[in-house]
């Protein structure tokens, strides 16, 4: 982010007198809210965080910043691990581009840039229908879908991306786009898990899918190196039905976990199967089967349920990402070896199994190009003095490219600022040379550089 210069002054003046939206600047009450980010580590101050309400507005936003060579930065949940939403010295906030519109009879959604992951749910549970987005309602629907979109539908309905069917999209140079597969196709193709580079979303429209009932909730499971590689073994060939969320950590002191077990490594799934509860039950029988199960909580219910807490506690964290075609019995010694050697902080392995509707589709259909690979995995380190970063970063590096032997990709919603090697690595081959090519056609300037920037082709 650049220093508040004179330029700066004068384009946050403009704002205000002409971007049509309510205008944040550090003197303002509500600012220090607003500039606060899932990343606890982040702590920019922008000298502007302007709150629009439509497209038009964006539109002028962006001419102005763009014409002054300030840098823009773009927030929809605020989830990026890297701070991107308030890394600019302006930032467009979306979080009033809230409405969401479901239309049951023909089973598409249509939603704000602003929309959360909680509130597109609820509105489209009511109809019994539903669009994957990841596993936290918090979470921006933006951010997610562009980045792919992995979550408890995925197996089912394939990524978030995959039921995406149209966009409207203020470009660099402040025109108003309706992008879809007919309309400006190759921008369509980019927005499909390139990220915030090509403009900012201000409404999607996604396919609704008839998800009635569903067999959901948290099992927990005793952890060792042969458990983990048996539920990872068992995810991969469950029903396409059955997706889920699967974290490797030491069990926290919390009621669901008896006391014996504080402190002990652990098995924490958070599952769902999108289907009848007769055929749910019997989808997760192999996995109660694997060890006692320490807690159970899975149960019939509805989809829009799963998505009804989402209190977390404030903890600072580093993080990498990788896709794995297999977890098996070396991975699973890493995998318990590094989660019991944490001592001053937690050492957490996430996985998502992948495979059914997300590997049918092409892998050159989309900018999502892992689509062939068994699990996505997250490795991070928790701690709570914020003093301790360069430490526990050192640790899950290592920890990390133990896992994934160094060469793995990241997937790009949980990369964190890890330089653009790591970026480029997340668009393998073709990818990246026609990721930049749209790019070069629609932000030759890169205005939109606030992100896991995909710089334009020469």
């Amino acid at each position: 982010m650049t220093t508040h210069t004179s330029a700066t002054t004068t384009v946050v003046d403009r704002l205000r007198a002409d971007a049509g939206a309510p205008v944040l600047t550090p003197a303002d009450p509500g600012y220090d809210a607003a500039r606060m980010v899932a990343a606890t580590l982040v702590d920019r101050r922008p000298a502007a965080i302007v709150r629009p309400t439509g497209a038009d507005q964006i539109a002028r936003v962006v001419t102005m910043t763009r014409e002054a060579g300030i840098d823009l930065a773009v927030r929809g949940g605020g989830h990026s691990l890297a701070g991107h939403g308030v890394s600019g010295d302006v930032v467009v906030d979306l979080s009033a581009l809230d409405t969401v519109h479901i239309d049951a009879d023909r089973r598409i959604g249509t939603a704000g840039g602003g929309v959360t992951a909680g509130s597109y749910t609820a509105a489209a549970g009511q109809h019994g229908l539903a669009t994957g987005f990841g596993d936290t309602a918090s979470v921006g629907i933006g951010g997610i879908t562009l980045g792919g979109g992995i979550g408890l539908l995925t197996r089912k309905q394939g990524l978030s991306i995959d039921s995406l069917l149209a966009a409207e999209v203020v470009t660099a140079d402040g025109q108003i786009l309706e992008v879809d597969e007919a309309n400006h196709p190759d921008l369509f193709w980019a927005l499909r898990g390139g990220g915030g580079n090509f403009g900012v979303v201000t409404r999607f429209t996604f396919r609704l899918h008839h998800v009635p009932e569903v067999v959901g909730g948290f099992l927990a499971l005793p952890a060792t190196a042969g458990n983990v590689r048996a539920f990872a073994a068992e995810a991969r060939m469950a029903p396409e039905e059955l997706s889920m969320m699967v974290v490797v950590m030491k069990a926290p002191p919390m009621p669901f976990v008896p006391p014996e077990h504080h402190g002990t490594p652990i098995i924490f799934a958070f599952m769902c199967y999108a289907g009848p509860g007769a055929d749910g039950e019997r989808a997760l029988a192999p996995f109660r089967k694997i060890a006692t199960p320490l807690m159970d909580q899975v149960q019939p219910g509805y989809y829009a349920d799963l998505f009804a807490g989402d209190e977390r506690p404030a903890v600072h964290s580093v993080t990498r990402s990788m896709f794995l075609d297999d977890i098996g019995d070396d991975t699973a010694e890493l995998v318990m070896e590094g989660v019991r050697s944490a001592t001053d902080f937690s050492a957490v392995v996430q996985f998502r199994p992948l495979g059914g509707a997300v590997a049918r589709v092409p892998a050159d259909a989309t900018a999502f190009a892992h689509r062939d690979r068994g699990y996505a995995v997250m490795a991070a380190s928790l701690f709570q003095q914020a003093e301790m970063e360069p430490e526990c970063d050192t640790w899950v590096s290592g920890f990390a490219a133990g896992l994934s032997g160094g060469s793995a990709p990241p997937y790009v919603n949980f990369l964190g600022d890890e330089g653009p090697d790591r970026v480029q690595a997340a668009y393998p081959g073709r990818t990246w040379d026609r990721l930049r090519e749209v790019k070069r056609r629609y932000d030759p300037d890169n205005v939109f550089h606030a992100n896991h920037n995909i710089p334009p082709s020469p």
